[in-house]
């Protein structure tokens, strides 16, 4: 009886200091909250690695890691800057690069460590592109910085860049790398800079129907690029012109958060929801390239407000909500991930 006593003791004492010391993770079959996040917190990025292991970054509970079974959660215990996380990315060496609202981390398999980012160290990222030379492109509130592998530095303090409109790249909410090299720049509240455009040798304002903030900039299997504005809704750019990209007419522009063209070249939009006069606009949609598709409470999504998709490699597609709800459609049947 002493000797299981003590044992019990032992397993209890372990128990406190792996507690005390910081590195307690917390796993379970769902996404189960531990840091006090509000309603309007939700899954605001994923990514899916080597291995095929799922990451989801939030906006108030640090990242949570889902093998297929279970979801492992990384807070501030557990060396992240901060439980507010924007961005999320594998570079080709297999690190997980994590931009918080706090700085920026680095989670190489077995330790999450803080990366400064030159002369400030903790200021919000919003996004993380690696382009095809392997450069890390980190757009924060004070700019763009880039990461050679060797030293982190501010974009424009790069070489000679031709900047004659004084674009400052403050508040880059997205970063993209099209296939001719050009890197796109979408700015959001503060700045609102709107769209700019760097090809390499000349960094330029994009007039997008005077759009100050651009959400997202994805590309379609056709070529095409898709930018999610804040006001305008989506537009496609051929390499000319942009064009209003086809939505849901029952849906208000101003409440489209992302937009995501699938592995089959199906359309799906995120919206937030607006109540006006009892009517709820907003919510999960798909398009077929023939008609549209509302996905309500009767197929499974308790919350309409969604605010990010994402698709794995087996096809399914993530959906975040708020109140840090995630859900996994497959095509047939809507999964809920939330505790």
């Amino acid at each position: 009886m002493k000797t299981i006593i003590q044992t019990k003791t032992i397993i209890i004492v372990l128990g406190l200091l792996t507690f005390l010391s910081g590195k307690a993770q917390v796993s379970n079959p769902k996404l189960l909250k531990t840091q006090g996040s509000n309603e309007y917190e939700v899954v605001s990025c994923a990514l899916e690695d080597h291995e095929g292991t799922l990451w989801f970054g939030t906006s108030g509970e640090g990242i949570y890691r889902y093998d297929g079974k279970v979801f492992t959660q990384f807070s501030v215990q557990n060396g992240l800057c901060s439980n507010l996380v924007s961005a999320l990315l594998e570079d080709r060496y297999n690190n997980i690069w994590v931009g918080t609202k706090n700085g920026l981390c680095c989670f190489d398999g077995k330790t999450m460590k803080e990366i400064p980012i030159s002369n400030a160290p903790t200021s919000q990222v919003y996004c993380i592109m690696q382009d095809k030379n392997e450069m890390l492109w980190f757009g924060t509130a004070d700019g763009v910085f880039c990461y050679d592998r060797m030293n982190i530095a501010p974009f424009l303090g790069y070489g000679t860049i031709i900047n004659d409109t004084g674009i400052t790249l403050k508040n880059t909410q997205c970063i993209f790398e099209d296939k001719k090299g050009n890197i796109w720049f979408g700015s959001g509240p503060m700045a609102f800079e709107g769209l700019s455009l760097y090809d390499g040798k000349t960094l330029t304002k994009v007039n997008l129907n005077n759009e100050d903030w651009i959400r997202n900039i994805a590309e379609s299997r056709n070529g095409k690029l898709l930018f999610t504005t804040r006001r305008f809704g989506i537009f496609t750019f051929d390499g000319k012109d942009f064009t209003p990209f086809v939505a849901p007419p029952e849906l208000k522009n101003v409440l489209l958060t992302y937009c995501l063209e699938d592995s089959k070249g199906t359309i799906w939009y995120a919206s937030d929801y607006l109540n006006i006069s009892d009517i709820t606009t907003g919510g999960f949609w798909r398009f077929d390239t023939k008609s549209f598709t509302e996905f309500t409470k009767k197929d499974g999504i308790n919350n309409t407000a969604v605010s990010f998709i994402f698709e794995d490699s087996n096809k399914n597609i993530w959906i975040s909500t708020r109140n840090i709800g995630l859900y996994k459609y497959d095509g047939k049947t809507f999964t809920n991930f939330s505790e």
